[in-house]
């Protein structure tokens, strides 16, 4: 019987190499870490219910052990788990939209006061209504847009990990932040606020 108390110290990478070594019941302890986490991030990036996400959420954990002997351990496990929980969330939206549905993301009010304060906007302006205001925005930017910013500011993911999860460059990374940043700003400050 697996004792929970012995893992508390493990890192997710000696996880990984004790259910490679060891059996699956060690991968339990790897969904316990990541299970609120990969749901919350789930639920930010579709248009889903909880019960779908749940449902996604699942499917990553099926394909992050059926896929563990190919992890990286060059890499973060998180930065991994991510990797496929994007690929995932992506298939499901080219699902969603054959079917002609589309994508909300819902955040918190503190969220939105750390995106504004990183864009250096206008004090003055009542932070309810700029968090609203946020909010539409950015569901209007584009996806590569919307992606790099949950990612960065919603998930605390460094640009190292945002680079592998998305497969793309670093430079490319931070070009996709300034640029969403950019557009979020511009936008902001070119509507009216009723």
């Amino acid at each position: 019987m697996l004792n929970p108390e012995e893992f508390a110290g493990k890192t997710d990478e000696e996880l990984v190499k004790m259910v490679l070594s060891e059996g699956h019941g060690y991968f339990l302890q790897l969904m316990k870490r990541y299970q609120a986490k990969l749901l919350r991030y789930i639920k930010r990036l579709s248009n889903v219910s909880h019960e779908d996400a749940e449902d996604l959420l699942q499917e990553v954990f099926i394909k992050a052990y059926e896929n563990l002997n190919a992890f990286n351990p060059g890499y973060k496990f998180s930065s991994w788990i991510y990797r496929i929980a994007h690929n995932e969330i992506i298939s499901n939206y080219r699902k969603l939209k054959a079917k002609g549905r589309g994508s909300i993301i819902k955040i918190d009010d503190g969220l939105f006061i750390e995106i504004s304060s990183d864009l250096d906007l206008n004090r003055e302006i009542d932070q309810r209504l700029l968090g609203e205001a946020i909010l539409r925005q950015i569901l209007a930017l584009d996806r590569k847009y919307r992606e790099v910013l949950i990612l960065k500011y919603f998930e605390d993911k460094d640009y190292r990990e945002i680079s592998f999860i998305l497969k793309k460059p670093l430079g490319t990374v931070g070009t996709l932040i300034n640029r969403a940043k950019q557009q979020l700003k511009d936008k902001l400050e070119n509507k009216q606020y009723d």
